[in-house]
């Protein structure tokens, strides 16, 4: 049987919160406090200041983030798998998810146990994400059916979800026959909303497809075991024709090839040039043609990976930053390096936005992207 806590100790829980997060619980009702304490605050620990780490699966999205610096606020984040088969070799989750994917120990029923949680404590509804660090729809899926079913726990709980938000990099397989009606269920759902959200007209989901690169080539060595550019831009179409929301990722930027000549920093030897010009333009035209309703960016980073030493992929990325670099030093912070932020502005994100305002499509940095999801 489980214990109910008193009112008088959930408080006491929430007076311990670290510092960090105490911002998302500030702008809360009473009620809404002691709801999302008893979720996602640990119940027996007597550490001084706390921290978002009780739930099972349908966890805060993000543990590590100030939420003054980052408001990503009260959002959820289901990770379906651990790992992720597509193995792309810029991966922001290499620094902390393991390199061989693998299902979660006991997922339905620890997801029963989160949602029942979710019932249980009244918590407010707030967007969940499938998934920030793998893909829900990554090879594992075709056997073990996991997403599957965390879509059908999240529309039997629909009250509790604002906007479901997929990332995936296999369209194709999100719209199978399996997923399709569930998708337009969940899309379609009436539900609770936030209230910045409720006047917005905001789709109940929305699929984001990830799509960096246009020439197969390129995906082969920086994508190698994610579908091929064809299979993606089918499946993008296939869910645009269902009626299914759409955005597109084109994220990251890669930096440019050094103009010819320049042998001071040379590109490394068997990696393509990842985006040109061309292709850039290409994929903001395929964003505008499958109706996506804004394009997703951010510059290249290269983090370190889980282990110490970096793999040869992750070399040729350091590489081909520093020669995009030229003399200037790359800045490594957050656990990764980037480019400077004077010349990735220079260098990619202003020519992308230039292409996107040029072909009428709405471009989003992906912080914005996140916190405007409500």
């Amino acid at each position: 049987m489980r214990v109910v806590d008193t009112e008088r100790q959930v408080l006491d829980r929430i007076c311990r919160i670290h510092p960090k997060f105490r911002p998302v619980w500030q702008s809360l009702s009473k009620p809404e406090q002691l709801a999302l304490a008893l979720y996602f605050l640990p119940h027996r620990s007597s550490r001084p200041e706390l921290r978002p780490t009780r739930p099972r699966l349908v966890k805060w999205y993000c543990p590590f983030a100030d939420q003054a610096v980052f408001p990503s606020g009260h959002r959820y984040c289901l990770n379906v798998y651990a790992g992720c088969g597509h193995a792309c070799r810029y991966c922001y989750a290499a620094a902390y998810e393991p390199a061989d994917p693998a299902p979660k120990a006991r997922f339905e029923k620890l997801l029963r146990l989160d949602m029942e949680d979710l019932e249980r404590f009244d918590v407010p509804p707030a967007p969940i994400h499938l998934s920030n660090s793998t893909d829900p729809f990554q090879p594992l899926e075709v056997r073990l059916r996991h997403t599957l079913a965390a879509l059908e726990a999240i529309q039997a709980h629909r009250r509790r979800f604002s906007t479901v938000v997929i990332l995936t990099k296999n369209p194709r397989l999100a719209a199978g026959d399996s997923y399709l009606a569930l998708l337009r269920d969940l899309a379609a759902s009436s539900r609770d909303r936030a209230p910045a959200a409720a006047g917005a007209a905001a789709p109940g989901l929305v699929v984001e497809v990830s799509l960096a690169f246009w020439r197969e080539e390129c995906r082969t060595a920086y994508d190698p075991g994610a579908p091929g550019i064809e299979d993606r831009i089918e499946g993008c179409r296939l869910l645009a024709g269902a009626g299914i929301p759409l955005v597109l990722r084109i994220d990251p930027l890669f930096p440019r090839r050094p103009s010819p000549g320049d042998d001071a920093h040379p590109w490394p030897a068997g990696w393509p040039e990842p985006q040109t010009g061309e292709d850039l333009e290409q994929l903001v035209w395929l964003a505008r043609e499958i109706g996506a309703s804004h394009v997703v960016y951010s510059p290249l980073r290269v983090v370190r990976p889980r282990y110490p030493s970096l793999a040869v992929d992750q070399q040729a990325l350091l590489s081909i930053c520093r020669a995009a670099a030229g003399t200037e030093r790359l800045p490594f912070r957050a656990g990764s390096w980037r480019l400077p932020d004077e010349l990735a502005g220079t260098q990619l994100v202003q020519p992308f936005l230039s292409i996107c305002r040029r072909l009428g499509v709405r471009a989003k940095f992906c912080r914005q992207n996140l916190v405007e999801t409500r």
